[in-house]
C-alpha cells in the first residue's frame, strides 16, 4: 500500500474517531503512532513518542498553560469572576438587555483570567442565567449570549488556542497574546451591538433590570478592581517588556492567589479544588500537543500536506482568495470537529501556504483562533452550546442554537473586518517592547 493511500486511510479513520466523540488526544495518538509504525517500524514510532513527549513536557514556554489555567480556576472558586459580572450588572443592568450586556462583559473579564471558552461559558452561565430568568429574558437570548460570550475565552489573552498555535508554528506566544487584544475588544463590541439590536427589534427579548444607586455602582466596581488590575498588570507587562509570557503567568497566578487569601475567600479546600482542575486541564493540553507531534510526522511521511499545499499555492488566484478558501474550510470543519484537533490537523497543510504567500503568521493565527471560536457555537457539535445546555436543562437544544446564530453572524462580520484590516491585529505586537 502506498504512503498516500495509507495517509488518506489514516485521515479518514481520524475524522471518524473525532466525529463519534473519541477524545482528541487519544484519536490523534492512535492514528499517528500506528501510521508511523506502518510506514517505518515500531522502533521509529516508539523513539518518536519518547523524544516528543520529553520535548513537550520540558518546554519552558508551556509553563504558561498550567499557571494561567490556575489563575482562572482560583478566580472562579473565590468568586472573583462573579464580581466582574456584578460590576457590569450594576452599571448597565437597568437598560434594555442590560443583563445580557453585563453577561458579555463578564465573559470578557473572565476570559482575560482563564483563557478557556468552556470555563467562561460554564462560570458565567451559573452566575447570570438565574438573573436573566428572573427578569423574564427570552431563553434564546439568555442562553445564546452565554454560549457566544464564552467564546471570548479563546481570543482574549491569555488564550490556550494561541499557545497551541504558537507551539505548532514556532511563533511568539507574547506577540500572539497581544494580537488578540484589539480583535477581542472588537468582537466584544459586536456582541454588545447584537444584544442592543435584538432588544430594539424585539423588546420582549431583554427587559430592563433594576436600577442601582451610585453608591452601589461604586461598591461593585471596587469589588472588581483587584481582578481588573491583575489583568492589566499581566497583559500590560508583556506589552511593555516587563514580563515574558511565562513570567506574566506566574505573576498573575500569584496575585490572584494572594488576593484570595487576603480577602479570606481562598482556603485550602478551595485551592485544592482549583489546583486539581488545573492539573486535569493542563494534562489534556499536553496530551494534545504530544499527539500533534506524532500525527504531524505521520502526515509528512505520506506527503499529503505538501501535495495539498502545493496545489493551493499554485492556484492562479489572488492570495486573499486562497485565504478565503482556508477560512471556509475551518468554518465547515468547525461544525464537526473540536477546535484544537482542527489546528493540529490543518497547520502542516495551511501554514506553509500562508508563509509562501507572504501573509503575516501572527495575523493568520488570530483569524484561525476566531474561526475556532465560531466552531464552538456551530451546529451540530458546538461545545459551548452543550455546556450552556448543562446549566439551562429546561431549554431545548434547538432554541439555544437559534439564540447563538445572531452572535455567529456577528463573528463572521468580525472575521471579514480582520481580513480587510490586518493592522487591527498587528498594531500591538508590532509596537511591543521585546
Amino acid at each position: 500500500m502506498s504512503g498516500g493511500l495509507i495517509g488518506l486511510t489514516g485521515v479518514i479513520i481520524l475524522f471518524v474517531m473525532l466525529i463519534i466523540r473519541i477524545p482528541v488526544a487519544f484519536a490523534m495518538f492512535a492514528v499517528g503512532f500506528t501510521g508511523i509504525w506502518v510506514l517505518r517500524d515500531l522502533n521509529s514510532a516508539m523513539s518518536l513518542l519518547a523524544s516528543e513527549s520529553f520535548t513537550i513536557a520540558s518546554s519552558a514556554e508551556l509553563v504558561v498553560v498550567p499557571l494561567f489555567i490556575l489563575m482562572g480556576n482560583v478566580a472562579s472558586v473565590t468568586g472573583m469572576s462573579a464580581r466582574l459580572y456584578d460590576a457590569a450588572y450594576a452599571i448597565i443592568g437597568q437598560i434594555r438587555g442590560g443583563l445580557a450586556l453585563a453577561t458579555v462583559l463578564g465573559c470578557a473579564g473572565f476570559a482575560a483570567l482563564s483563557g478557556s471558552s468552556v470555563a467562561s461559558a460554564l462560570t458565567m452561565g451559573k452566575v447570570s442565567m438565574d438573573q436573566m430568568n428572573r427578569f423574564e429574558y427570552d431563553n434564546r437570548l439568555s442562553t445564546g449570549v452565554v454560549a457566544a460570550g464564552g467564546t471570548l475565552g479563546i481570543l482574549i489573552p491569555p488564550s490556550t488556542g494561541f499557545v497551541i498555535y504558537a507551539i505548532l508554528t514556532q511563533q511568539s506566544i507574547g506577540r500572539l497574546f497581544l494580537a488578540g487584544i484589539l480583535p477581542g475588544l472588537l468582537l466584544l463590541s459586536m456582541f454588545m451591538l447584537t444584544v442592543v439590536l435584538l432588544c430594539w427589534l424585539m423588546p420582549g427579548f431583554g427587559p430592563r433590570g433594576p436600577k442601582s444607586s451610585m453608591r452601589e455602582k461604586g461598591r461593585k466596581l471596587a469589588g472588581a478592581l483587584p481582578v481588573l488590575l491583575v489583568v492589566i498588570l499581566t497583559i500590560g507587562g508583556i506589552y511593555g517588556g516587563l514580563f515574558s509570557p511565562v513570567e506574566a503567568s506566574a505573576v498573575g497566578a500569584g496575585l490572584v492567589i494572594l488576593i484570595g487569601m487576603i480577602e479570606g475567600r481562598l482556603d485550602f479546600a478551595r485551592f485544592w479544588e482549583a489546583a486539581k482542575s488545573s492539573i486535569v486541564t493542563s494534562a489534556t493540553v499536553m496530551l494534545i500537543l504530544i499527539s500533534a507531534h506524532l500525527i504531524n510526522p505521520f502526515l509528512a511521511l505520506t506527503h499529503i500536506p505538501s501535495l495539498i499545499g502545493d496545489f493551493l499555492a499554485g492556484l492562479d488566484v489572488a492570495p486573499l482568495v486562497v485565504l478565503g478558501l482556508i477560512l471556509l474550510t475551518y468554518l465547515v470543519l468547525g461544525c464537526f470537529l473540536e477546535g484544537f484537533a482542527m489546528l493540529v490537523l490543518t497547520m502542516p497543510i495551511f501554514f506553509p501556504v500562508i508563509t509562501q504567500l507572504g501573509m503575516d503568521p501572527i495575523w493568520f493565527g488570530v483569524l484561525c483562533v476566531l474561526t475556532l471560536e465560531m466552531g464552538l457555537i456551530s451546529p451540530p457539535v458546538g461545545v459551548n452550546v452543550f455546556v450552556v445546555k448543562s446549566v439551562a436543562q429546561d431549554v431545548p437544544l434547538g432554541r439555544i442554537f437559534a439564540g447563538v446564530m445572531p452572535f455567529w453572524i456577528a463573528m463572521l462580520v468580525t472575521l471579514a473586518i480582520l481580513v480587510a484590516f490586518p493592522q487591527i491585529a498587528l498594531i500591538l505586537p508590532n509596537t511591543m517592547i521585546e
